[in-house]
């Protein structure tokens, strides 16, 4: 273990502009804020210090569990620890604004589903299923990166975990795939929320990427190097709840299956398109009509991530935001995550339209999961102010998220 604790933090601030962008004065009195409560929590006088952070999915709605292709990239809000290792084999862990969390090492069991609680445990569990090391720690968190929001809060915490794990047991040899790999199943099987590998992956790995899970066994991530400082991501909370939303996630995958099992296929990326289109009459026959365009949405969505990934590389913004206005549309129509049919909330379709009055040439579409939570505008910077306070008036300042994208993964500084 080479880096050692930081008693003060003068040098850390140099990280921010990897981390943030830049170094502000906010984020100077976040640090000083948490470091102080660590000391008068836990009696200690330093600390390390890890960052991992939230994301966002530029392109390719609900593809990566079927194998599909998505473009995503870490951002400027994260969840940052205070920790250091203790010789017991237990894992005490404060988070600002929750209680503590107490954890035996030695009773894996004692934890309730759906809690921080039980990721951590996941999380633990899977890194000895995997043969890594795990051992006590001490931590006060803190984060920023919103629940609720579509930004991965769980995720940006069950990596951070992961990582902690990683520098203080395993001398850093977890890869950012496994740690993904490791989040996920501590998601899936500890917290029940049935996601893909997307969040985790983004997070882990950090940077503006295309990310490609076809392969089960190995995520291929493709760095994408563009400038895109003249445009900013804008986050709007619609404020709908995705409380009791469990189902509607879990549909969009078992639909995707359905299609791809009626031509004896697991997923449907183990189909190409034209046997896809092909065979849509017998498969249309088979299977009810939502989940036939929710097969669509996956083949139509692929081919956006190719080609906006060509934009990006090209610095052809114009095509690109094409490819994410269509890949809304498309989430509107076929894939159809932008409301609850059953449900007079139409949270996610008000904002767009709203949103979209602020700006002649906005660009905007359903955020992350769907059905409530955010949605993504693509702002040009010239006109950020003007829809910055648009939104606002509407939804609120706390409602309106401003994002840069973070060049680096969860890490410890």
């Amino acid at each position: 273990m080479l880096k050692k604790p930081y008693d003060n933090l003068d040098s850390v601030c140099k990280s921010f502009p990897l981390l943030y962008g830049e170094i502000t004065e906010e984020q100077k009195a976040r640090y000083e804020r948490v470091f102080a409560s660590y000391k008068k929590y836990f009696n200690e006088n330093s600390a390390y210090i890890a960052s991992s952070s939230g994301r966002v999915e530029v392109l390719g709605n609900h593809t990566d569990h079927n194998g599909g292709k998505v473009i995503s990239c870490a951002i400027s809000l994260d969840t940052i620890a205070f920790f250091l290792p203790i010789n017991e084999s237990q894992i005490i862990l404060y988070s600002e604004g929750y209680e503590e969390i107490v954890v035996n090492i030695e009773d894996e069991n004692e934890y309730k589903v759906g809690t921080s609680k039980a990721l951590i445990i996941g999380v633990m569990n899977a890194l000895k299923e995997n043969g890594y090391k795990v051992g006590g720690f001490k931590a006060y968190c803190s984060s920023n990166v919103l629940g609720g929001a579509g930004i991965s809060s769980s995720a940006s915490f069950e990596v951070l975990i992961a990582e902690i794990f990683n520098f203080l047991y395993n001398d850093g040899k977890i890869s950012n795939e496994e740690k993904a790999k490791f989040a996920q199943f501590a998601e899936n099987v500890y917290f029940g929320k049935p996601c893909g590998l997307l969040d985790q992956t983004a997070i882990a790995f950090g940077g503006l990427n295309k990310l490609d899970f076809n392969d089960k066994k190995a995520i291929k991530v493709s760095p994408i190097n563009c400038d895109l400082k003249d445009y900013v991501f804008v986050l709007v909370n619609t404020g709908g709840s995705h409380e009791n939303l469990t189902d509607e996630y879990a549909s969009i995958p078992k639909e995707m299956f359905e299609v791809a099992k009626v031509l004896s296929k697991e997923r449907l990326i183990d189909i190409d398109s034209k046997t896809f289109y092909a065979n849509i009459k017998s498969i249309k026959d088979k299977v009810s009509d939502r989940a036939l365009l929710r097969a669509i949405h996956f083949y139509t969505e692929n081919d956006r991530v190719d080609d906006a990934e060509k934009f990006l590389i090209e610095n052809n913004y114009d095509k690109f935001l094409s490819c994410v206005k269509f890949s809304g549309i498309s989430s509107m129509t076929n894939l159809q995550n932008c409301y609850v049919s059953t449900s007079k909330d139409q949270s996610i379709p008000k904002a767009l339209a709203i949103c979209s009055t602020f700006l002649q040439d906005v660009t905007n579409r359903v955020h992350g999961g769907g059905f409530a939570g955010t949605i993504l505008n693509v702002v040009k910077l010239k006109d950020f102010s003007k829809f910055f306070d648009s939104a606002c008036k509407v939804f609120g300042e706390k409602n309106v998220i401003s994002l840069k994208v973070r060049s680096v993964g969860t890490l410890v500084l």
